[in-house]
């Protein structure tokens, strides 16, 4: 018995050729949000530090979120490391590491959301994120966890999930066509080796994505992952590095100014 097609540029493919796309021509993707600036608390470099560096940072975001469109992004932290720490050491496997760790970004989204409830500060889920226009219309200021939905889904080849909160922001940003997407650490940007090991590595204001992917770093201050997505992107092009502790610098990087790291396609 014959497949039943329906004509189209698609009919009769198995989705994995090479060169399939080829038949659209080249194509750009709708911009939900392309006004919208993407940023990232990181959990370890920022929320983990308590009241001391999130009550200011709060404080900035609100004014902020005034002036310009905001999604706020918040990563997971020190225990996310203490979760992932007790579950390799009992051999669970990498998806289920990725559920675990998942949670902690979720709870940073609620507490950060509470705390900007004073400037339209609103919680939102991932299936939510369509609603974003609509909820920036209506002067709401959305806070979501970092971790894609990957979960049991988690590439199994590494054994600490790839998929985590910078990616995740990234991801959101591209998916929204995003003006901008910013991750606010604790230190000026990304650095030639750990600064917090060797003093004198040299902070490194621009590169481009592949040749920080070629220079095989032993750490980074951002996902390995997220680099090799931006490589590919439709609608972000850059990804900024700045330090969250120093008040200013969040509006200056939002006015486009390099304060910290750019990384660019």
């Amino acid at each position: 018995m014959e497949r039943h097609e329906i004509e189209s540029k698609l009919k009769g493919e198995s989705l994995v050729r090479r060169g399939l796309i080829e038949g659209y021509g080249k194509r750009g993707s709708v911009r939900i949000a392309p006004e919208l600036n993407v940023v990232k608390i990181g959990g370890h470099g920022l929320i983990d530090y308590g009241a001391q560096v999130v009550e200011p940072l709060i404080d900035e975001i609100g004014k902020l979120c005034k002036k310009h469109r905001l999604l706020i992004v918040t990563g997971g932290g020190v225990r996310v490391r203490h979760i992932l720490d007790i579950g390799i050491d009992l051999n669970l496997p990498t998806g289920v590491l990725a559920e675990l760790a998942g949670k902690i970004s979720e709870q940073n989204a609620i507490m950060i959301s509470v705390l900007l409830s004073a400037y339209g500060g609103t919680r939102i889920q991932t299936s939510d994120l369509l609603d974003i226009p609509t909820m920036i219309k209506l002067g709401l200021l959305p806070v979501t966890h970092g971790t894609p939905p990957y979960g049991l889904y988690e590439y199994p080849a590494e054994i600490i999930p790839m998929h985590r909160t910078d990616t995740g922001a990234f991801l959101i940003a591209e998916v929204l066509g995003a003006k901008s997407c910013i991750l606010l650490k604790n230190v000026d940007g990304l650095y030639t080796e750990n600064p917090f090991k060797n003093p004198e590595a040299e902070i490194i204001k621009e590169i481009k994505a592949e040749e920080l992917l070629s220079l095989d770093m032993e750490d980074m201050v951002l996902e390995k992952k997220a680099i090799e997505l931006l490589s590919g992107a439709k609608n972000v092009k850059e990804i900024r590095i700045i330090n969250g502790h120093k008040r200013g610098y969040l509006e200056r990087a939002l006015e486009g100014e390099n304060v910290g790291t750019v990384i660019t396609s």
